[in-house]
């Protein structure tokens, strides 16, 4: 084991905790959860106690899985109301070689100039870096030069974003080493050659919101946030049976169908509704409201890509827990053509609905290596205590190869 790493996204439908270990370039999970979440609406942390009662659980039970206490974390940090802006800064290379200590200090006069009162500081994403005035490149680490003047896009939020997460996640007793947004997260989880070259968007569907995020050359360029989301789908059905939401959250996830092609009339769902009468519901029907909602979701989507650009997107991925939905496909194919499902890879947490805590992950070992630093969230005793015999981790199974930095 070498070094691990652990990441929670804070979401209005549950909470996800990840704790994965680099080793040998692999990314391994080691543990993960996703509870129920209270206190969160649209995304937002809006009763702060309810929420810490849920985020405490999450930390609950990664813990009794590894045995050890997580004491330093990742935030995932809501996206409303986030701005991406492009920023330059240059700076004298005092040394005869450029080191990762200069590439940090050509962004901070950029930083500094772009930064508004009410705005905190979340990360800036490198797009490149010229040497001398002359040679761009990505990674100028090792090479000589004079001056340095990086670009990148500089990502801010709310200060209140900001805090609202950190202030309980610190009354925890818990470190956060890096804060992130859901847009960085889902395009590092399913970043490839291809988005690295084009214009591409994720599209991921939660419970209340749906956020759309533009890229170009896998930097987020803008979010936009619909206020709609898998919640929806089950209030949908609630309205449509005279049923608890809760019980229409259950025909949702274990009867019915995202699409009603594939369904089928005569599978029927037995229920007694809110006027105490026993009814039958087939679950072509019950899949025609699915596929409705899920459709015009998907269409404001598509309305919200249409606005941030007027050039042609050449990937669309679609994530989110509500993707994990049979049948998911057919809906997005109607609504979006080109687009593709997200699927993530990391062994032991194969939905969706990881993408960003995942992808956050990924992310952050990405800014280590352009720093040039070597670290853990664990220290060495955490680290001895948890690959100890009497805390075994022999389901511990490699995950996916992470894309390095810049796509090398």
């Amino acid at each position: 084991m070498e070094h691990v790493y652990a990441s929670i996204d804070i979401g209005s439908d549950s909470i996800k905790l990840v704790v994965c270990e680099l080793y040998q370039n692999h990314l391994n999970l080691l543990a993960a959860t996703s509870t129920p979440s209270r206190g969160i609406k649209k995304g937002l942390i809006v009763e702060p106690e309810l929420a810490k009662t849920s985020i405490l659980l999450a930390f609950k039970q990664v813990e009794e899985m590894l045995g050890i206490k997580i004491k330093k974390v990742i935030a995932n940090i809501p996206n409303h109301m986030a701005e991406y802006k492009i920023i330059k800064g240059e700076c004298d290379i005092p040394g005869d070689l450029i080191t990762s200590h200069d590439m940090i200090n050509s962004y901070k006069a950029g930083i500094k100039a772009n930064m508004m009162p009410n705005e905190e500081f979340v990360t800036v994403v490198p797009i490149d870096f010229k040497i001398n005035g002359k040679t761009v490149m990505k990674d100028p680490k090792g090479f000589p030069g004079k001056k340095l003047m990086g670009r990148a896009m500089m990502v801010t939020t709310p200060k209140k974003n900001v805090y609202s997460v950190a202030s309980i996640i610190e009354s925890l007793g818990v470190e956060i080493v890096d804060i992130s947004v859901g847009s960085i997260g889902d395009i590092n989880c399913f970043r490839n050659e291809n988005l690295d070259k084009n214009i591409s968007a994720v599209i991921n569907v939660g419970s209340d919101i749906t956020e759309v995020s533009l890229y170009n050359k896998s930097i987020p360029v803008s979010t936009k946030i619909i206020g709609a989301g898998g919640n929806d789908i089950d209030k949908d059905l609630a309205y449509m049976y005279k049923i608890d939401v809760k019980e229409a959250r259950k025909i949702k996830e274990n009867f019915a169908l995202a699409s009603k092609r594939n369904a089928d009339v005569s599978d029927v769902y037995e229920i007694v509704n809110n006027d105490n009468v026993k009814i039958k519901i087939n679950q072509k029907a019950v899949s025609e409201v699915v596929e409705s909602r899920i459709n015009e979701i998907l269409s404001l989507a598509k309305d919200e890509l249409n606005d941030l650009t007027n050039k042609p997107i050449q990937y669309i991925i679609v994530t989110g827990g509500s993707t994990n939905m049979l049948d998911f496909e057919y809906c997005m194919h109607d609504v979006l053509p080109n687009a593709s499902k997200g699927a993530v890879k990391l062994i032991g947490v194969r939905n969706n609905k990881y993408s960003t805590a995942i992808g956050n992950i990924i992310y952050f070992l990405n800014t280590l290596k352009l720093k040039g630093m070597n670290y853990s969230m664990f220290s060495e005793d955490d680290m001895e205590e948890l690959s100890s015999p009497k805390e075994s981790n022999d389901d511990t199974m490699l995950g996916k190869v992470f894309g390095y930095f810049f796509g090398e």
